[in-house]
Protein backbone atom coordinates (compact mmCIF):
# COMPACT_ATOMS: atom_id res chain seq x y z
CA UNK A 1 0.00 0.00 0.00
CA UNK A 2 1.35 3.15 -0.59
CA UNK A 3 0.44 5.65 2.11
CA UNK A 4 0.60 9.80 3.06
CA UNK A 5 -0.13 11.11 6.85
CA UNK A 6 -0.43 14.08 7.34
CA UNK A 7 0.22 16.29 10.93
CA UNK A 8 1.38 19.19 12.08
CA UNK A 9 3.43 17.91 14.96
CA UNK A 10 6.95 16.78 13.85
CA UNK A 11 7.62 14.42 16.01
CA UNK A 12 3.94 12.70 16.21
CA UNK A 13 4.28 12.44 12.68
CA UNK A 14 8.04 10.82 12.42
CA UNK A 15 6.49 8.33 14.36
CA UNK A 16 3.38 7.25 12.73
CA UNK A 17 5.56 7.22 9.42
CA UNK A 18 7.72 4.66 11.39
CA UNK A 19 5.09 2.64 12.58
CA UNK A 20 3.44 2.68 8.88
CA UNK A 21 6.49 1.84 7.77
CA UNK A 22 7.18 -1.67 9.74
CA UNK A 23 4.11 -2.79 8.48
CA UNK A 24 5.08 -5.48 5.89
CA UNK A 25 2.47 -4.68 3.21
CA UNK A 26 2.83 -0.90 3.11
CA UNK A 27 5.32 -0.08 0.22
CA UNK A 28 5.37 3.74 0.62
CA UNK A 29 4.51 6.18 3.07
CA UNK A 30 5.13 10.03 2.82
CA UNK A 31 4.98 12.46 5.70
CA UNK A 32 3.39 15.91 5.84
CA UNK A 33 3.41 18.82 8.62
CA UNK A 34 1.28 21.04 5.79
CA UNK A 35 -2.00 19.97 4.02
CA UNK A 36 -1.17 22.22 0.54
CA UNK A 37 1.71 19.85 0.28
CA UNK A 38 -0.13 16.50 1.04
CA UNK A 39 -2.50 17.68 -1.55
CA UNK A 40 0.40 19.00 -4.29
CA UNK A 41 1.71 14.91 -3.32
CA UNK A 42 -1.62 13.53 -3.97
CA UNK A 43 -2.08 15.34 -7.45
CA UNK A 44 1.30 13.90 -8.82
CA UNK A 45 0.77 10.26 -7.16
CA UNK A 46 -1.37 7.64 -6.76
CA UNK A 47 -1.91 6.96 -2.68
CA UNK A 48 -4.20 3.84 -1.03
CA UNK A 49 -4.41 5.83 2.20
CA UNK A 50 -4.45 8.60 4.00
CA UNK A 51 -4.09 8.99 7.70
CA UNK A 52 -4.90 12.96 8.59
CA UNK A 53 -4.86 14.58 12.19
CA UNK A 54 -8.04 16.73 12.37
CA UNK A 55 -6.82 19.95 14.97
CA UNK A 56 -4.13 21.57 12.28
CA UNK A 57 -2.81 24.70 11.92
CA UNK A 58 -4.22 26.23 8.69
CA UNK A 59 -6.25 24.19 6.81
CA UNK A 60 -7.92 21.41 9.34
CA UNK A 61 -8.29 17.81 8.51
CA UNK A 62 -11.76 18.13 7.74
CA UNK A 63 -11.16 20.29 4.90
CA UNK A 64 -8.06 18.55 3.83
CA UNK A 65 -10.19 15.12 3.52
CA UNK A 66 -12.90 17.06 1.74
CA UNK A 67 -9.69 18.17 -0.91
CA UNK A 68 -8.39 14.33 -0.70
CA UNK A 69 -11.72 12.96 -1.81
CA UNK A 70 -11.75 15.07 -4.30
CA UNK A 71 -8.65 14.25 -5.90
CA UNK A 72 -8.47 10.84 -5.57
CA UNK A 73 -11.66 9.55 -4.54
CA UNK A 74 -10.32 5.95 -4.51
CA UNK A 75 -7.96 6.85 -1.65
CA UNK A 76 -9.41 6.08 2.05
CA UNK A 77 -8.77 8.59 4.70
CA UNK A 78 -8.34 7.66 8.43
CA UNK A 79 -8.19 10.38 10.91
CA UNK A 80 -6.06 9.66 13.67
CA UNK A 81 -6.48 12.79 16.51
CA UNK A 82 -7.08 13.06 19.99
CA UNK A 83 -10.22 14.45 19.68
CA UNK A 84 -13.25 11.94 20.06
CA UNK A 85 -15.62 15.21 19.57
CA UNK A 86 -14.80 15.00 15.87
CA UNK A 87 -16.02 11.72 15.38
CA UNK A 88 -19.59 12.72 13.78
CA UNK A 89 -17.79 14.95 11.60
CA UNK A 90 -15.52 12.78 10.24
CA UNK A 91 -17.83 9.96 8.49
CA UNK A 92 -19.89 12.25 7.22
CA UNK A 93 -16.81 12.83 4.92
CA UNK A 94 -17.31 8.74 4.75
CA UNK A 95 -13.82 7.84 6.65
CA UNK A 96 -12.78 4.99 6.59
CA UNK A 97 -11.32 4.78 10.12
CA UNK A 98 -11.00 7.16 13.22
CA UNK A 99 -8.13 6.47 15.83
CA UNK A 100 -7.81 8.32 18.92
CA UNK A 101 -4.01 9.51 19.51
CA UNK A 102 -1.87 7.60 20.90
CA UNK A 103 -3.17 4.89 18.25
CA UNK A 104 -1.09 1.82 19.07
CA UNK A 105 0.51 -0.31 16.38
CA UNK A 106 -2.24 -3.09 16.37
CA UNK A 107 -5.13 -0.64 16.26
CA UNK A 108 -3.23 1.13 12.93
CA UNK A 109 -2.81 -2.25 11.44
CA UNK A 110 -6.33 -3.34 12.33
CA UNK A 111 -7.62 -0.26 10.38
CA UNK A 112 -5.47 -1.14 7.35
CA UNK A 113 -6.69 -4.67 7.19
CA UNK A 114 -9.92 -3.75 7.29
CA UNK A 115 -9.62 -1.22 4.74
CA UNK A 116 -8.28 -3.55 2.46
CA UNK A 117 -10.04 -5.96 2.67
CA UNK A 118 -13.73 -3.97 2.56
CA UNK A 119 -12.29 -2.24 -0.34
CA UNK A 120 -11.55 -5.64 -2.45
CA UNK A 121 -15.19 -6.98 -1.46
CA UNK A 122 -16.79 -3.39 -2.70
CA UNK A 123 -14.87 -2.80 -5.69
CA UNK A 124 -14.42 -6.82 -6.50
CA UNK A 125 -11.47 -6.68 -7.64
CA UNK A 126 -8.94 -9.59 -7.56
CA UNK A 127 -5.69 -7.95 -8.55
CA UNK A 128 -3.39 -4.55 -8.76
CA UNK A 129 -1.66 -4.17 -11.80
CA UNK A 130 0.50 -1.03 -12.03
CA UNK A 131 1.61 -0.25 -16.22
CA UNK A 132 2.75 2.81 -15.43
CA UNK A 133 6.70 1.96 -15.65
CA UNK A 134 6.93 -1.45 -15.89
CA UNK A 135 4.45 -4.12 -15.89
CA UNK A 136 3.84 -5.85 -12.15
CA UNK A 137 0.53 -7.67 -10.76
CA UNK A 138 -0.14 -7.63 -7.25
CA UNK A 139 -2.37 -9.49 -5.26
CA UNK A 140 -3.34 -7.78 -2.20
CA UNK A 141 0.25 -6.33 -1.52
CA UNK A 142 2.30 -9.57 -2.81
CA UNK A 143 3.60 -9.83 -6.07
CA UNK A 144 2.27 -12.56 -7.97
CA UNK A 145 4.70 -15.02 -9.20
CA UNK A 146 4.73 -16.14 -12.65
CA UNK A 147 6.42 -19.47 -13.75
CA UNK A 148 7.42 -18.22 -17.08
CA UNK A 149 8.09 -14.65 -18.14
CA UNK A 150 5.92 -14.93 -21.51
CA UNK A 151 2.76 -15.84 -18.99
CA UNK A 152 3.55 -12.48 -17.11
CA UNK A 153 3.92 -10.65 -21.01
CA UNK A 154 0.68 -12.63 -22.26
CA UNK A 155 -1.46 -11.30 -19.18
CA UNK A 156 0.04 -7.66 -19.93
CA UNK A 157 -0.74 -7.70 -23.68
CA UNK A 158 -4.34 -8.73 -21.83
CA UNK A 159 -4.60 -6.29 -19.76
CA UNK A 160 -3.53 -3.76 -22.59
CA UNK A 161 -6.26 -4.85 -24.76
CA UNK A 162 -8.81 -4.15 -21.98
CA UNK A 163 -11.28 -6.87 -22.09
CA UNK A 164 -11.17 -7.52 -25.81
CA UNK A 165 -10.91 -11.15 -26.72
CA UNK A 166 -7.49 -11.86 -28.14
CA UNK A 167 -7.07 -14.70 -30.14
CA UNK A 168 -4.22 -16.81 -30.68
CA UNK A 169 -2.91 -16.17 -34.10
CA UNK A 170 -3.33 -12.20 -32.48
CA UNK A 171 -1.11 -13.35 -29.65
CA UNK A 172 1.43 -15.14 -31.84
CA UNK A 173 2.03 -12.22 -33.99
CA UNK A 174 2.58 -9.63 -30.90
CA UNK A 175 4.17 -12.11 -28.54
CA UNK A 176 6.23 -14.47 -31.21
CA UNK A 177 6.75 -11.34 -33.96
CA UNK A 178 8.20 -12.97 -36.97
CA UNK A 179 7.84 -16.58 -35.88
CA UNK A 180 5.73 -19.10 -37.83
CA UNK A 181 1.99 -19.41 -36.81
CA UNK A 182 2.27 -22.91 -36.48
CA UNK A 183 1.48 -26.16 -34.24
CA UNK A 184 4.00 -25.93 -32.23
CA UNK A 185 3.68 -21.91 -31.65
CA UNK A 186 0.14 -23.19 -30.37
CA UNK A 187 0.74 -25.35 -28.05
CA UNK A 188 3.30 -22.96 -26.71
CA UNK A 189 0.65 -20.57 -26.30
CA UNK A 190 -1.71 -22.88 -24.89
CA UNK A 191 0.80 -24.08 -22.21
CA UNK A 192 1.39 -20.14 -21.73
CA UNK A 193 -1.99 -19.80 -21.03
CA UNK A 194 -2.39 -22.34 -18.75
CA UNK A 195 0.36 -21.39 -16.50
CA UNK A 196 -1.22 -17.52 -16.24
CA UNK A 197 -4.06 -19.11 -15.64
CA UNK A 198 -2.21 -21.59 -13.06
CA UNK A 199 -0.65 -18.41 -11.26
CA UNK A 200 -3.80 -16.72 -10.99
CA UNK A 201 -5.15 -19.62 -9.45
CA UNK A 202 -2.74 -19.88 -7.15
CA UNK A 203 -4.11 -16.20 -5.18
CA UNK A 204 -8.07 -17.08 -5.74
CA UNK A 205 -8.03 -14.79 -8.63
CA UNK A 206 -8.06 -17.09 -11.68
CA UNK A 207 -11.72 -15.79 -12.60
CA UNK A 208 -9.87 -13.04 -13.67
CA UNK A 209 -9.47 -14.79 -17.16
CA UNK A 210 -11.93 -15.48 -19.70
CA UNK A 211 -11.13 -18.42 -21.78
CA UNK A 212 -13.50 -19.30 -25.20
CA UNK A 213 -12.44 -21.91 -27.80
CA UNK A 214 -9.86 -19.57 -29.89
CA UNK A 215 -9.89 -16.40 -27.85
CA UNK A 216 -8.63 -14.79 -24.13
CA UNK A 217 -9.24 -12.03 -22.44
CA UNK A 218 -9.31 -10.76 -18.83
CA UNK A 219 -12.41 -8.93 -16.63
CA UNK A 220 -11.40 -5.51 -16.21
CA UNK A 221 -13.72 -4.91 -13.90
CA UNK A 222 -11.96 -7.28 -11.25
CA UNK A 223 -8.78 -5.43 -11.80
CA UNK A 224 -7.37 -2.41 -10.08
CA UNK A 225 -5.03 -1.09 -13.01
CA UNK A 226 -3.57 2.81 -13.20
CA UNK A 227 -4.18 2.34 -17.20
CA UNK A 228 -7.72 1.65 -16.19
CA UNK A 229 -8.15 4.94 -13.50
CA UNK A 230 -6.37 6.73 -16.62
CA UNK A 231 -8.77 6.29 -18.85
CA UNK A 232 -11.63 7.62 -16.53
CA UNK A 233 -10.03 10.56 -16.02
CA UNK A 234 -8.86 9.93 -12.03
CA UNK A 235 -6.81 12.78 -11.11
CA UNK A 236 -4.08 11.21 -9.51
CA UNK A 237 -3.63 8.23 -12.58
CA UNK A 238 -3.52 11.05 -15.14
CA UNK A 239 -0.58 12.63 -12.90
CA UNK A 240 1.45 9.75 -12.67
CA UNK A 241 1.83 8.98 -16.34
CA UNK A 242 4.97 10.32 -17.01
CA UNK A 243 5.47 8.80 -20.11
CA UNK A 244 6.31 5.20 -19.40
CA UNK A 245 3.93 2.43 -19.62
CA UNK A 246 4.65 -1.23 -19.89
CA UNK A 247 8.14 -0.04 -20.67
CA UNK A 248 9.52 -4.08 -20.60
CA UNK A 249 7.42 -4.72 -23.58
CA UNK A 250 8.12 -2.89 -26.79
CA UNK A 251 4.68 -3.72 -28.45
CA UNK A 252 3.69 -1.62 -25.76
CA UNK A 253 4.46 1.69 -27.57
CA UNK A 254 1.41 2.04 -29.43
CA UNK A 255 -0.42 2.60 -26.32
CA UNK A 256 2.43 4.55 -24.95
CA UNK A 257 1.41 7.30 -28.01
CA UNK A 258 -1.88 7.17 -27.09
CA UNK A 259 -1.40 8.28 -23.47
CA UNK A 260 0.91 10.75 -24.14
CA UNK A 261 -1.59 12.22 -27.01
CA UNK A 262 -4.55 12.73 -24.11
CA UNK A 263 -2.81 12.62 -21.45
CA UNK A 264 -3.36 17.03 -21.65
CA UNK A 265 -6.98 16.36 -21.24
CA UNK A 266 -6.93 13.24 -19.22
CA UNK A 267 -9.42 15.03 -16.50
CA UNK A 268 -12.02 14.69 -19.30
CA UNK A 269 -13.46 11.06 -19.23
CA UNK A 270 -11.59 9.72 -22.52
Amino acid sequence: MKIIAVDDEKLVLEDLVEQLMSLPYVSKVKGFTKPAEALKYIEENNIDAAFVDINMRGMDGLALATEINRISPAAAVIFLTGYSEYAVDAFKLRASGYLLKPASIEDIEAELANLRLSVAKERGWRLRVQTFGNFEVFSGDRPVHFKRAKSKELFAYLIDRRGAGATMAEIAAILWEGKNYDRSLLNQIHTFISDLIAALRAEGADDVIIKGRNNVAVNPEMIDCDYYRFLQGEVAAVNSFTGEYMKNYSWAEFTVGYLTKVSGRGRNKI
